[in-house]
């Protein structure tokens, strides 16, 4: 196959951009390639395969049909109160439970009714509500009739969530500890408002130092760049290597050490990694837990734990250090709903942040106050979960905060969903679907990875130069990064086969990996990926072997 028609300059230039903005250029190649093959009577014989994107191409059905199922039992309870034509009363309360049974039992051939019942007589099981309440909460919700009450997370719903956490995120073994929930408008939401309040309560100050655990999602990378934070980055690096040569994407002790010294205000991980898709080691766990026991036992942790329901036995960072931990998490990718922007954020009722605030001179105390005093007569008892609540609508707007009732009620009904042997039976086959994809890309790759039961296998980062090495030897490895830029490869393969993957460089990994999402393409398409990844590797060997000989 033929070079790149792009210059090492136009290259770097364009390598300095986010990977989510970079991939733009990969898809206007890959377009332009699709364009310049034309099949019989104008058809394309190339397709583009963009595995750039983390968005799954699998959705839950069942909980989605529960949910369009209580759409129609919540419009009977409106058309109860006012009966007039396209208009509707707020629904009642009152013998709602008892309605709800009458419908299912008159609405048999519903779809989803029955995954509504049986998520609703679970929820009542479990959390023993009053069902009058928890039916009243749903219908109200989904008509969506009214401001979010309490605005953090409705009540029933955050029973349900914390429920739901407990299961996936801390195994089953949770902290005595109570957790709060606020529900936000995704991960991403979460991510923007943990980092604005930190600030604006004086647990964090523009400059000061924080680390993160690399490779990582790169906004987590660009955030603290920001003018508005200008903080100072320590990267704990995952940089441990297998026998063999093959990366293993782990942490090793020295650099997790880093997290020892007390002027490291916070550390933020994706767990499991993105892009390496590896779970947390128990001894990277264990090893933080002793840095918090000792040398730096105010140690902020922002765990983001989105992928954590594709590995077995999942547990959280914040189960293990509830204290110090502020969890974010996503519905999306486990249940296909990006577009649905469902996320938490939780904390445990004992934390080192309110702590932190309490501890905090009164001049500081004073100056919260006066930012809170129009919420409470009592404004330095609101927890910080509560204030995140307020600062996310610039605290005058605290009213009419929170995430909208239809969106909660989604929300639950995944939640509940999951709890049903049906959500187990489905979580299962999206990681098998993963994993089984990540075996035809190495098929197709002829590449080696470590093996490891802690893998997501979400995303993958393959180290080109560290195979590179490991099948041609050190001498190949030079070759390579003497005579083109990292990207060239991705370059390559947009303009040449119209595959985009993203360049693992700007997820603060080694600047020769690239991340492939296993989430969004159909099964054989990553064989076919992988065969063309193979190729563009085995050009650079020929063309080493023509410049210098080797192998000759």
């Amino acid at each position: 196959m033929p070079k790149s028609t792009y210059s090492r300059e136009e290259m770097k230039r364009l390598s300095t951009l986010s990977p989510f903005e970079l991939k733009a250029e990969f898809i206007k190649l890959a377009e332009s390639a699709q364009a310049d093959k034309p099949g019989q009577k104008g058809e394309t014989t190339r397709t583009m395969l963009n595995a750039g994107r983390g968005n799954p191409n699998w959705v839950a059905t069942g909980p989605r049909e529960a949910y369009y199922a209580l759409g129609y039992f919540a419009l009977a309870e409106s058309r109860r109160v006012w009966t007039a034509d396209n208009l509707g009363g707020m629904p009642e309360e009152e013998g709602s439970a008892e309605r709800f049974e009458r419908f299912v039992r008159t609405h048999p051939g519903l779809p989803g009714i029955e995954m509504l019942k049986a998520c609703f007589d679970l929820a009542v099981s479990r959390f023993g509500f009053d069902r009058d309440a928890f039916v009243h909460e749903m219908t109200d919700s989904m008509i969506g009739d009214n401001y979010p009450s309490p605005d953090r997370i409705l009540t029933h719903t955050e029973h349900i969530v914390r429920g739901y956490l407990q299961d996936e995120m801390f195994d089953r073994r949770p902290p005595t500890d109570h957790l709060s929930v606020f529900a936000t408008e995704g991960g991403t939401a979460a991510m923007c408002y943990t980092f604005d309040s930190l600030m604006k309560n004086g647990v964090l100050k523009k400059g000061d130092r924080i680390a993160l655990m690399v490779p990582e999602f790169t906004p987590y990378l660009e955030i603290p760049e920001l003018d508005t934070y200008d903080f100072d980055v320590v990267r704990v690096e995952a940089s441990m290597f297998a026998e063999g040569g093959v990366r293993e994407w782990r942490y090793p002790p020295e650099e997790v050490a880093k997290l020892e010294d007390p002027t490291v205000r916070m550390v933020c991980l994706v767990n499991p990694s993105n892009p390496p898709s590896l779970a947390l080691s128990q001894r990277v766990t264990d090893q933080i837990k002793d840095i918090v026991a000792g040398p730096n036992p105010d140690l902020i942790i922002v765990t983001d734990d989105v992928y954590g329901t594709f590995v077995d036995g999942f547990r959280s960072v914040a189960a293990d250090l509830p204290r110090n931990t502020l969890l974010v998490y996503s519905y999306s990718k486990h249940y296909g709903a990006t577009g649905w922007r469902l996320g938490v954020i939780a904390l445990h009722d004992d934390n080192v942040i309110d702590a932190m605030i309490a501890a905090q001179p009164q001049e500081e105390k004073d100056r919260l106050d006066k930012r809170y005093g129009t919420l409470t007569l009592e404004p330095e008892k609101i927890k910080f979960i509560d204030r995140l609540v307020a600062d996310s609508r610039q605290v005058a707007l605290n009213h009419t905060a929170g995430l909208s009732l239809p969106q909660q009620v989604m929300m639950v009904l995944f939640s509940l969903f999951d709890m049903l042997d049906e959500g187990q039976a489905y979580k299962q086959r999206i990681r098998t679907v993963v994993q089984r994809r990540l075996q035809l890309l190495l098929e197709g790759a002829q590449m080696k990875i470590a093996e490891d039961p802690k893998r997501a296998a979400y995303y993958i980062e393959l180290d080109l130069l560290a195979e590179a090495e490991r099948t041609q030897g050190k001498e190949f490895a030079d070759f390579l990064q003497q005579n083109y830029e990292p990207v060239d490869p991705l370059f390559r393969l947009a303009e040449q086969t119209s595959v985009v993957l993203l360049n693992g460089g700007g997820f603060d990994g080694p600047q020769w990996s690239v991340r492939a999402s296993l989430a969004n393409l159909d099964d054989l398409d990553y064989l076919q990926i992988g065969h063309h990844l193979r190729a563009i590797f085995d050009d650079y060997v020929t063309e080493w072997r023509e410049a210098t000989g080797a192998g000759a």
